[in-house]
């Protein structure tokens, strides 16, 4: 009686593809993008903008600029103290070094300028119609989101520091003429320097939350206005205990606290304008996440 033998006779595996790479492996190893493809994405987007980089580089002059100008106008009022009585009451009454706060007088334009910034990295998206690529390409939506975050706040943060630094070498020579000093590396400096720097990458962070919340840019922006600039005037001109009390928790009142060498009487302590600060930051952004998520492109 014979017997029937058979072989198993191998399946053909796939073609290589050119290179060696097996077509399968490759696929399931490059399948999907993956969030440091998209901020990568969002980096050679971010850099090759026009505007983008006249945003950056008409901070750094601002806050350049007003450093310098800061410095002189310092000297003029600490060399009118010293003749007039009045003058130097005032000088008396603010305490500290004079000089201290000149890098950082360019800050409320830092803000203005890096939180319109935020709002176009987003509202710009839906505007020129870009959105439709952008999340063809990430269907999650929230990888591209917090890529654009991270660009927008690192730049910020890395920009004003760095305007920063400049405004006080800028400044230090003004300075000098009047009699002035400025320790750029004194624990005070560094500390506004770090504060003021982390602060506008907030304001960034809140202005890419308005920007994709509202989806328009001149509404992005005048709302961050409206937050920053209008409310805190608003909140000073009308009476009451109420507004009084509640113009402490608006985020551009935040800062003193953080950087005051001693806690400045009728603001937070300085845990509390952190946590404030950390909140207006938060907030809108998981708003915006969310409204980014449930609505339609």
């Amino acid at each position: 009686m014979s017997s029937l033998t058979t072989e198993s006779t191998p399946s053909p595996e796939p073609a290589s593809a050119p290179g060696g790479r097996n077509p399968r492996s490759g696929a399931r190893s490059l399948a999907g993008p993956t969030f440091f493809r998209v901020l990568n994405s969002e980096i050679i987007k971010f850099r090759s903008l026009l505007s983008t980089l006249i945003l950056l580089v008409s901070t750094a002059v601002v806050m350049v600029g007003f450093g310098a100008l800061s410095a002189w106008g310092t000297g003029q009022f600490a060399n009118a103290a010293t003749r007039d009585p009045q003058a130097a009451a005032r000088v008396a009454s603010q305490g500290g070094d004079l000089a201290i706060s000149v890098p950082t007088s360019g800050i409320a334009f830092a803000q203005l300028i890096l939180g319109s910034l935020g709002v176009l990295l987003m509202s710009s998206e839906f505007t020129t119609g870009m959105a439709r690529s952008t999340f063809a390409a990430v269907p999650k939506r929230l990888p591209a989101f917090a890529a654009k975050l991270v660009v927008v706040m690192v730049t910020s943060f890395v920009v004003t520091a760095a305007a920063t630094l400049v405004a006080g070498l800028a400044a230090v020579p003004i300075l000098d003429n009047y009699g002035l000093s400025l320790d750029l590396g004194s624990s005070q400096s560094v500390k506004l320097l770090l504060v003021n720097s982390i602060y506008v990458a907030a304001v960034a962070a809140i202005g890419l939350a308005l920007g994709t919340m509202l989806r328009n840019s001149a509404g992005g922006i005048m709302s961050l206005v409206g937050i920053f600039f209008v409310a805190p005037i608003a909140f000073q001109l009308i009476p009451g205990d109420f507004f009084k009390e509640a113009r402490k928790y608006l985020p551009g009142n935040t800062v003193e606290p953080l950087t005051a060498a001693q806690h400045v009487p009728d603001t937070l302590e300085a845990w509390q304008a952190g946590l404030v600060l950390g909140a207006w930051v938060l907030v809108p952004l998981v708003l915006a996440a969310i409204l980014l998520k449930r609505r339609d492109v």
